[in-house]
C-alpha cells in the first residue's frame, strides 16, 4: 500500500507525463483551405487544456482530429507516445462532449448515459454501476427516469458530460459546450467543469472563443489564429505578457500603441516617454500594450500625460473611461467617475506596461475624415477621399454619406489607420519635398541600411530606412509615396 507521500509523488509523476503530443499537424481540405498549418503541442496528463480564438481559425478542426474524426494531412499524433491518427475514434481512449450534446431526445436520462455500455454488451449489473458512479459524478442522482426534454439547459449539459465519462476516457474533448446556455448558467457550469476536472483528474481539452471560460477554468491556453499557435501559456502568462498584438488585442481588453525604445527601459508612445520592465534594444520599434485597469486618472498637472475625457459608461463593478490624448483613443477601467469633457491626467506604472517587438515594422498613423469626406491628416493635403477607401460608401446629393445598404453613416466618427512601410519613404533636405517635416532623434545601422526615426511638427515618430547616412537632429522632410500606403478602418 503507498503512503499520502508516495501517492502524492505518483500523482506528480502521472502529471507530469505527456498524453497528447501533436507534431507538424496540417489539415488541407478538399478545397484546399488550409484549416491547421504546421500544429505543434504537447498536453501533460491531467491538464486542463483550452484552444482559444475567433472563429474558423481552426480550434475545432484540431479537436477533431485529437478525437479521430478527421485525419491530418501532415504531421502526427501521439497519445502516449503512440501514433494515433489512422486510428479510428472508437479505438481511442478519448471521448467528446458537443456544443449540442447530441442526446436522444426518445431515451430516458439513465439509457442515455448507458447508451455506449449496450453496444459494448457489458454485463447489466456492471453497466448499472457504472451510470449510476456517472450520475453522482455530475451530481444528478436520481434523474434516472427523466426524459431529456424535461431538463434544463444545464442539466442537459452535464448529461452529456456523464455519457462521456461513464466510458472512462484517458482524455475528454469538449467543443464549446457552453455555448448554447444563458451567461449565468454559463458562469456557473465554468465552475463545475473546473471542480469536477479537478475531482476526476483525468485530461480535459476544451474549444472556445470565450476569453473569460478559458482564463477562468484552464491549466494551460492554446491562442490560436488562422490555423496557427499564437501563444501557449498559462492564463497568467497570457494576459499579463502577450507575444504579440493579436493575443494582446484578443484577451481581455489592452490598449495597444505603436511606440519606440528610447533609452534603457525606457519607452516613448502617446508622445511621452514612460518607464517600463522590457530590456529592449535602443530605437526598436515595438507594440506598447497597457491593460485598461493599470491606468490611474488624476489631476492634468499630476499626469504623465493629459488628455480630454469623450465618454463614460457604468460597467457595474467600474466605469469604463475613454480619454482621447492627442490622436490616441485610451480605454481606463476605475472606480472612479470622471466628467465627460473635462481635462485629465494619466498615469501608468513601469509594471503597467508590457513591450512587444512590432511583428511588422510599419508606420501607422491615426485619422479620420472632414465633411467632405476627405483624410483630415495633413489637413487633407494627401487627397484620397474616404470612396476610395470604403467603396461601399456612397455621397448622396444633400450631402449625406449611406453605406452599401443605404443606411445613414456620420463620417466624423470613422477612424482610419494609415499604415506605410520605412522604405517607401524618402528624405529629403528640401523643406518644402514632402509632405511632413521633422527632427532625426534616433538611427540605427543595420548592415545594408540606416533605420532613423523621425520625429515630425505634429509629435509623430515616424520610422525611415534609407542607405545614405544622416546626422542626429537633422531637420529633414519626408516624402511618403501615396500609392504604397494602405487603410485600415478601425472598430
Amino acid at each position: 500500500m503507498r503512503t499520502d507521500t508516495q501517492k502524492g509523488e505518483f500523482a506528480m509523476q502521472q502529471t507530469n507525463d505527456n498524453i497528447i503530443e501533436l507534431r507538424n499537424i496540417t489539415k488541407t481540405f478538399e478545397d484546399g483551405f488550409e484549416a491547421v498549418k504546421d500544429f505543434n503541442l504537447t498536453v501533460k496528463r491531467g491538464e486542463f487544456v483550452t484552444f482559444l480564438g475567433p472563429s474558423g481559425c481552426g480550434k475545432t478542426t484540431t479537436l477533431r482530429m485529437i478525437a479521430g474524426f478527421d485525419t491530418p494531412s501532415q504531421g502526427q499524433i501521439l497519445l502516449n507516445g503512440k501514433e494515433i491518427e489512422n486510428l479510428p475514434p472508437n479505438k481511442r481512449p478519448i471521448n467528446t462532449v458537443f456544443q449540442r450534446y447530441a442526446l436522444f431526445p426518445h431515451l430516458n436520462v439513465y439509457d442515455n448515459i448507458a447508451f455506449g455500455l449496450k453496444l459494448k454488451k457489458l454485463p447489466k449489473s456492471e453497466i448499472n454501476k457504472k451510470v449510476n458512479k456517472a450520475l453522482e459524478m455530475v451530481d444528478l442522482e436520481g434523474f434516472e427516469e427523466r426524459k431529456i426534454a424535461t431538463l434544463s439547459g444545464g442539466q442537459q449539459q452535464r448529461i452529456a458530460i456523464a455519457r462521456a465519462l461513464v466510458n472512462e476516457p484517458e482524455i475528454l474533448l469538449l467543443d464549446e459546450p457552453l455555448g448554447a446556455l444563458d451567461l449565468k448558467m454559463r458562469k456557473e457550469m465554468q465552475l463545475e467543469l473546473k471542480n469536477m476536472h479537478e475531482k476526476l483528474g483525468i485530461t480535459f481539452i476544451y474549444v472556445t472563443h470565450d476569453q473569460e471560460e478559458a482564463l477562468t477554468m484552464s491549466d494551460k491556453i492554446v491562442v490560436m489564429s488562422e490555423g496557427q499557435t499564437q501563444q501557449v501559456g498559462t492564463p497568467e502568462d497570457i494576459y499579463n505578457e502577450p507575444k504579440n498584438a493579436f493575443v494582446a488585442d484578443f484577451i481581455g481588453e489592452s490598449n495597444i500603441f505603436g511606440g519606440i525604445m528610447t533609452g534603457d527601459k525606457l519607452v516613448r508612445f502617446c508622445g511621452a516617454d514612460f518607464k517600463c520592465l522590457d530590456e529592449v534594444e535602443q530605437g526598436t520599434m515595438i507594440d506598447a500594450v497597457v491593460r485598461p485597469e493599470d491606468i490611474v486618472i488624476t489631476e492634468p498637472q499630476k499626469g504623465m500625460i493629459t488628455g480630454k475625457v469623450i465618454s463614460q459608461v457604468f460597467k457595474g463593478v467600474h466605469y469604463e473611461i475613454t480619454v482621447m490624448s492627442g490622436k490616441n483613443e485610451i480605454v481606463i477601467q476605475t472606480t472612479k467617475k470622471a466628467k465627460v469633457g473635462e481635462q485629465v491626467g494619466l498615469v501608468i506604472e513601469p509594471d503597467g506596461i508590457h513591450v512587444m517587438l512590432a511583428e511588422h515594422t510599419l508606420n501607422k498613423i491615426e485619422s479620420g475624415f472632414d465633411t467632405n469626406g476627405s483624410l483630415s491628416f495633413m489637413d487633407g493635403r494627401l487627397g484620397i477621399n474616404i470612396t476610395s477607401i470604403l467603396p461601399g460608401i456612397r455621397k448622396e446629393e444633400e450631402g449625406l454619406y449611406v453605406d452599401s445598404h443605404g443606411d445613414e453613416i456620420d463620417i466624423s466618427k470613422l477612424k482610419v489607420t494609415i499604415s506605410i512601410r520605412p522604405n517607401d519613404i524618402q528624405m529629403s533636405d528640401d523643406k518644402e519635398a514632402g509632405q511632413l517635416q521633422g527632427h532625426i532623434i534616433n538611427l540605427i545601422y543595420k548592415g545594408d541600411h540606416y533605420s532613423y526615426v523621425v520625429r515630425t511638427v505634429d509629435d509623430f515618430d515616424i520610422i525611415v530606412d534609407d542607405e545614405d547616412l544622416w546626422n542626429m537632429d537633422d531637420f529633414v522632410s519626408l516624402i511618403l509615396d501615396e500609392q504604397k500606403m494602405q487603410f485600415t478602418l478601425k472598430k
